[in-house]
């Protein structure tokens, strides 16, 4: 690479420092050396995030010919039969946490599930984000958040979707051709009965006949996984993963069709994606040109600064995250490093509803293994306002508690937060209604409530930390961006993830609809944008 021009050089030098104070997840990091070196780079189009919207649009954009550069911040998960790539819940390490970051608020929370979280830094996989009145949770790694999820792949009804995003994104054709897209190539299945009726399924089952016994509908949700490893974990030919719910982290056996080993997979066998990992962007701007550039920190796994970029960019996608994509721009925004933003960014943030519940039920045992990820689930649709979808998922092996297991819900609300840049911290925070969704949550108290009658405890974990691992919006359709996720205004410029959602997916978790979205707009992107953006 040739050596970078002496203006180049403080330029970028310049952006980086003025980046170095925006709270992004380093904190608890090891601190930069006194000197890194710094490289420029020139790039067609970079995507941070690999996650369901930088995945999708890092595939679709190389099979078009394009070179991509695909940032991301964290490193790769390799799975395989008995590997142990993954932390295990029972045993949590440095793994689990982003650089250590443990906020405050969050200590209830462990001590619930019994460990101090207090690890030495590491790219690890999970961020927690404190804002006012609500905890973000942010995915790190090649794959995203597809990591971690439980994997519940749930398209919304037509009347909730229509209800809760804008009807210009024609359901009826998504459901013909994008939603199944990306069916396809997460290759979902549900759970065959031979898995369900054993043994370690009985939390399942029980769940199932509680859902029955209140009147409600039941099914069973598809889910990105090859059941036939869980299967092969039952004949005892690989240590469990599935069949004990040891995979709220990750699956070790592999057999989940993650981002990272579906549609990043095949986005790097074009020869046309280079995903570059530890990769942890620092600040977006607008050149005078015209280009984009983006400021990255090189990390080793630590987060010792190795090496500080410049990349220049005809295009550029923001597929980090709700979160990070959000704090990304409104802080590019309100320093003019990107002039001439849209009013709405920073607005438009929402929970997707969730709620997250211990039930300990002291009338019928569990067992020391419940199998997973998730079985059964319960959806109540009827009413598009007031949607909402409740499931059983598993908990992993913790200790001699036989009588617990874990109730989820999500629903739609209306209530938003939003994003705000503090100049005197020069930060970016976010802000959340106290008391928001409490009419989404009143509902799927009352349903869990019910399914959990009985002799036992049922503990809401977000009166303890209120909490979402569905975070959505912050740059969304219809105010900042157009439906394919062109920002307004700003040539070359896409939004493609969880930012661009309006605060709610539609009584699902958010995967599915991110992906079809995303999908949707890769299509127009492709073959309107390519000659003259890209």
């Amino acid at each position: 690479m040739p050596t970078p021009s002496r203006r180049a050089v403080l330029t970028g030098a310049a952006g980086l420092t003025a980046a170095s104070v925006l709270p992004v997840p380093v904190a608890g990091a090891a601190a930069a050396p006194a000197r890194v070196r710094l490289t420029r780079e020139e790039h067609r189009v970079v995507i941070i995030g690999s996650g369901f919207g930088g995945g999708v649009a890092a595939l679709r954009l190389a099979q078009a010919g394009v070179p991509v550069t695909v940032l991301e911040r964290g490193r790769r998960w390799p799975t395989g039969p008995n590997a142990e790539t993954f932390p295990h819940v029972s045993g949590l390490d440095k793994r689990a946490l982003w650089y250590g970051t443990l906020p405050a608020a969050v200590r209830p929370l462990a001590q619930l599930i019994g460990t101090p979280l207090n690890f030495a830094p590491y790219v690890g996989l999970l961020e927690p984000v404190l804002g006012q009145n609500i905890l973000g949770v942010c995915a790190a790694g090649v794959g995203g958040g597809s990591l971690v999820y439980q994997g519940m792949t749930l398209q919304p009804s037509e009347a909730v979707f229509d209800t809760w995003l804008p009807q210009g994104l024609d359901y009826r054709r998504m459901n013909e051709i994008h939603y199944p897209r990306v069916a396809n190539t997460l290759r979902v299945a549900t759970a065959p009965d031979e898995l369900v009726g054993s043994s370690t399924y009985y939390a399942a089952r029980v769940f199932a006949e509680r859902i029955r016994r209140a009147g409600y509908g039941l099914e069973k949700i598809p889910m990105p996984v090859d059941w036939r490893y869980a299967l092969a974990e039952l004949r005892g030919e690989m240590k469990p993963s599935y069949t004990n719910g040891d995979c709220a982290l990750g699956v070790n056996n592999g057999g989940k069709h993650s981002v990272d080993v579906t549609y990043i997979r095949q986005a790097e066998a074009t020869g046309k994606v280079d995903v570059a990992t530890h990769h942890n962007v620092t600040s977006v701007a607008r050149a005078a040109d015209g280009r984009w550039e983006v400021h990255a920190d090189r990390t080793d796994d630590t987060g010792l600064v190795v090496e500080q970029k410049i990349l220049s960019a005809r295009a550029l996608v923001m597929a980090a995250g709700s979160m990070n994509t959000s704090k990304l721009l409104v802080r590019a925004g309100a320093t003019g490093a990107v002039p001439d933003l849209p009013d709405g960014l920073g607005e438009g943030w929402g929970t997707n509803g969730d709620r997250i519940y211990t039930w300990t039920n002291l009338q019928e045992d569990f067992g020391a293994e419940q199998g997973g990820p998730v079985v059964y689930g319960s959806k109540e649709w009827d009413d598009p306002q007031s949607a909402n979808t409740i499931i059983q998922a598993s908990l992993p092996p913790l200790g001699t508690n036989t009588r617990t297991t874990m109730l989820v819900g999500f629903g739609v609300s209306a209530d938003r937060g939003r994003f705000r840049y503090d100049a005197a911290n020069d930060s970016v925070s976010l802000r959340w209604p106290q008391g928001g969704d409490a009419a989404c949550h009143g509902g799927i108290q009352r349903r869990i409530a019910r399914v959990s009658a009985g002799l036992g405890v049922l503990t809401d974990t977000n009166s303890l930390v209120n909490s979402t691992w569905h975070p959505l919006g912050g740059a969304p359709m219809g105010t900042v961006c157009d439906l394919e996720g062109r920002v307004e205004g700003q040539r070359g410029l896409y939004v493609l993830d969880g930012a661009l959602i309006p605060g709610t997916t539609g009584a699902c978790n958010p995967s599915m609809t991110i992906a079809a979205v995303a999908e949707r707009a890769m299509d127009a992107i492709t073959a309107h944008d390519i000659d003259t953006i890209i």
